[in-house]
């Protein structure tokens, strides 16, 4: 379609190839508000469930640790299975991100727009 046209058919293939990588990110952040991840404390007892983007959206506490004397263990719990949660969100996002880069025959630890 462009050939011929030298560096005007180089920057066509270029803004072609930067539009499908547009599209493909917006696909893929959409995607990651699809997929759950789970973290965990207390050898399961708290149990945290997100996004891939890292949004909670669960928060699971086995009764057996609900007692008043034991207050600021289940708070230490809470926010340990939260960070874990996180922590797996964000690996589940780069790795999601590394896919698409693959896909696209780009660099895997090329820094894309979150």
């Amino acid at each position: 379609m462009f050939k011929g046209l030298g560096q005007l058919g180089d920057m066509a293939k270029m803004m072609k190839a930067a539009k499908e990588m547009q599209t493909r990110m917006a696909e893929l952040q959409e995607n990651l508000t699809k997929i759950a991840v789970t973290g965990e404390a207390g050898a399961g007892l708290v149990t945290a469930t997100a996004t891939a983007k890292g949004e909670l959206t669960g928060l699971s506490i086995d009764p057996s640790i609900l007692q008043a004397s034991e207050k600021e263990v289940v708070e230490d719990l809470i926010l340990a299975a939260i960070k874990d949660t996180q922590a797996k969100a964000k690996a589940r996002e780069v790795q999601e991100q590394q896919n698409l880069l693959r896909e696209l025959g780009l660099p895997e630890n090329m820094d894309l727009p979150v």
